[in-house]
Protein backbone atom coordinates (compact mmCIF):
# COMPACT_ATOMS: atom_id res chain seq x y z
CA UNK A 1 0.00 0.00 0.00
CA UNK A 2 1.43 3.43 -0.83
CA UNK A 3 1.22 6.62 1.14
CA UNK A 4 -1.20 7.94 -1.25
CA UNK A 5 -3.59 4.92 -0.74
CA UNK A 6 -7.15 6.20 -0.69
CA UNK A 7 -8.41 4.64 3.14
CA UNK A 8 -12.43 5.88 1.96
CA UNK A 9 -13.69 2.19 1.65
CA UNK A 10 -11.17 0.62 3.33
CA UNK A 11 -12.21 -1.59 6.66
CA UNK A 12 -9.86 -1.39 9.22
CA UNK A 13 -9.20 -3.90 12.08
CA UNK A 14 -7.68 -3.52 15.61
CA UNK A 15 -4.53 -4.87 16.77
CA UNK A 16 -6.74 -8.03 18.85
CA UNK A 17 -8.44 -8.75 15.60
CA UNK A 18 -5.17 -9.07 13.53
CA UNK A 19 -3.75 -10.78 16.17
CA UNK A 20 -6.75 -13.38 16.27
CA UNK A 21 -6.65 -13.58 12.41
CA UNK A 22 -3.00 -13.83 12.24
CA UNK A 23 -2.84 -16.56 15.63
CA UNK A 24 0.01 -14.48 16.69
CA UNK A 25 -0.03 -12.18 20.35
CA UNK A 26 -0.71 -8.62 20.09
CA UNK A 27 2.78 -7.91 20.49
CA UNK A 28 4.10 -9.24 17.13
CA UNK A 29 1.03 -7.41 15.55
CA UNK A 30 2.65 -4.27 17.10
CA UNK A 31 6.39 -5.28 16.10
CA UNK A 32 5.10 -5.66 12.62
CA UNK A 33 3.37 -2.43 12.11
CA UNK A 34 6.59 -0.82 14.04
CA UNK A 35 9.11 -2.35 11.21
CA UNK A 36 6.96 -1.37 8.84
CA UNK A 37 5.78 -4.90 7.31
CA UNK A 38 2.43 -4.00 7.57
CA UNK A 39 0.84 -0.46 7.34
CA UNK A 40 -1.60 0.54 9.83
CA UNK A 41 -2.94 4.08 10.63
CA UNK A 42 -2.91 5.49 14.16
CA UNK A 43 -5.79 7.09 15.45
CA UNK A 44 -5.03 8.92 18.87
CA UNK A 45 -3.05 5.84 20.55
CA UNK A 46 -4.12 3.23 18.79
CA UNK A 47 -3.67 1.66 15.58
CA UNK A 48 -5.72 0.43 12.74
CA UNK A 49 -4.58 -1.78 9.91
CA UNK A 50 -6.72 -1.93 6.72
CA UNK A 51 -8.46 -5.29 6.30
CA UNK A 52 -6.66 -5.64 2.59
CA UNK A 53 -3.06 -5.06 4.50
CA UNK A 54 -3.50 -8.29 6.55
CA UNK A 55 -4.89 -10.16 3.27
CA UNK A 56 -1.48 -8.76 1.61
CA UNK A 57 0.64 -9.74 4.20
CA UNK A 58 -0.83 -13.65 4.74
CA UNK A 59 -0.16 -13.85 0.39
CA UNK A 60 3.03 -12.71 1.12
CA UNK A 61 3.98 -15.10 3.61
CA UNK A 62 3.07 -18.46 2.15
CA UNK A 63 5.78 -20.96 2.35
CA UNK A 64 6.06 -23.46 -0.53
CA UNK A 65 5.50 -26.43 1.48
CA UNK A 66 7.95 -28.94 -1.45
CA UNK A 67 11.34 -26.86 -1.08
CA UNK A 68 13.91 -29.48 0.36
CA UNK A 69 16.17 -28.18 4.06
CA UNK A 70 19.75 -29.68 4.28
Amino acid sequence: MSAETNFSNARFMTVAEVAEVLRVSKMTVYRLVHSGDMPAVRFGRSFRVPEEAVDQYLKGAVVDGNSETA
